[in-house]
Parts: C-alpha cells; structure tokens; sequence
C-alpha cells in the first residue's frame, strides 16, 4: 500500500509517518523503482502501535523503547511494566499541575468583573501583581 493507504490504515497521518521514518522510530519504508514508499501490513501494525503508544502519553523515546521490547519476543515483562509505571507517575505529576492551573484559574477569573473596565486580576497574576484582597 502507498503512504496515504497506510497512514489511513494506522491512524496515523502521512507527515507524520515520515516524520517518525525520518527520525529513525519506525524503519525506511521499501520503494518502488520510481522512489514512492510502499507499506505490508507488518509496517501498518507497527505504526498503529506507535499511534497507541503515542496516544498514551508516551514520548516519542519511550515509545522507542517500547517498539524495541515489542519486537524482542525474550523481553521480561517486568522491563514493560517498568516503563509504564514511571509514565503513570509521571502523569499523576502533570494532573496534578493541571490541577493547580485549574484552581489558580478558576480564582482568577472568579474575581474579574469581566466588564468593560480594564481592571484585571487574571492579567495582573500573570504579570506579578497580586490581588488586592490577597495583599
């Protein structure tokens, strides 16, 4: 299949299909005489693990490491559950900050008039300024 029958098989758009060829997360793709790229379904299962892996949190480095302990059939499952246990906490570290900005938001905008004067909290806690009932 050509670029655009694999992208739309995978998931996973052509540009970013050669994005991720281009930086070596998935192999060069074979060619025809004429130099387009061709996909075999191996190639299109692979990139719908990369589409999966990515569309869990994982960087475009740990999903190279997980491709690599995919494709190594005497891997430990040990060394995979590793890997996600480390993403985990490292998305409970970004809920948690999500969690945060939200609440600071939330304030911020709970104590703008949202009117046609220009005073605002929001703007004056990103430059610095504190609220007056804070200060």
């Amino acid at each position: 299949m050509n670029i655009g029958e694999a992208a739309a098989a995978s998931g996973i758009s052509a540009k970013m299909l050669r994005y991720y060829e281009r930086i070596g997360l998935i192999g060069p793709a074979q060619r025809t005489e004429s130099g387009y790229r061709v996909y075999g379904d191996d190639d299109v299962h692979t990139l719908r693990f990369v589409r999966r892996a990515r569309g869990l949190g994982f960087s475009i480095e740990e999903t190279a490491g997980l491709l690599a302990l995919w494709r190594d059939k005497t891997r430990a499952s040990a060394d995979v559950k590793a890997m996600a246990l480390r993403h985990m906490r490292e998305l409970e570290a970004k809920i948690t900050e999500l969690e945060a900005m939200h609440r600071t938001l939330k304030h911020l905008a709970g104590h703008c008039h949202g009117d046609k004067r220009p005073d605002c909290p929001i703007l004056d806690d990103i430059a610095g300024l504190r609220l007056k009932a804070d200060a």
